[in-house]
């Protein structure tokens, strides 16, 4: 069975998605652990509710962010996972774990890469953006992640239309029923036979 790892910062509906989307059989794989961020996620919540291993690195624990994930890649190294899925994690990837798991690290994004992406673009500020700069479209990416803020190569997209009375909120919520889809949906195709 192949084996997939999560890492999520906050609520965890993208993991859920991913979660619904193993639980239905969409996706072929089993998911052996999350990463949390933070100890008071409702993620970590989602993980005990299917049974899921969890477990939590904070980068306040550790010296250097390098050195919180070379705490993370001997976790890993122990599961060997097929996929590590970041779903609304918030904590930028050291060189050290994404050389360890090149092509094996995707992310989800909240706009059409390459616009409204990188350093400082992420969640409510995206969408933000987006409005603010009159935008008829946004939508998500499914990515690779590399050595930069949402630099790797794009998996899949898919667009959203922006109403023009759309905010902030309204946007994002579209924005995530799209995630929603997208992400389990890329997940089995990058993973079933």
């Amino acid at each position: 069975m192949k084996k997939i790892v999560v890492f999520a910062s906050g609520g965890g509906s993208d993991f859920q998605s991913v979660i619904d989307g193993v639980e239905s059989g969409l996706i072929k794989a089993e998911i052996s652990l999350l990463i949390a961020g933070k100890e008071d996620i409702y993620a970590i919540e989602r993980a005990k509710a299917h049974g899921i291993d969890w477990a939590v690195y904070r980068k306040k624990d550790y010296p250097s962010a390098e050195a919180m994930y070379d705490d993370i890649i001997a976790r890993l190294d122990t599961i060997n996972p097929d996929l590590i899925v970041l779903a609304g994690y918030l904590t930028i990837l050291t060189p050290n774990i994404v050389g360890r798991y090149k092509g094996r690290i995707i992310n989800i994004h909240p706009s059409l890469i390459p616009k409204y992406c990188g350093d400082g673009f992420y969640g409510m500020k995206v969408h933000r953006a987006v409005i603010a700069a009159g935008e008829k479209v946004s939508g998500a990416t499914v990515h690779y992640v590399d050595e930069g803020t949402d630099t790797g190569a794009i998996i899949k997209q898919v667009t959203v239309n922006v109403a023009e009375d759309d905010t902030p909120e309204s946007l994002q919520k579209r924005v995530l029923e799209a995630e929603h889809k997208l992400l389990p949906e890329t997940v089995a195709a990058l993973l079933n036979d």
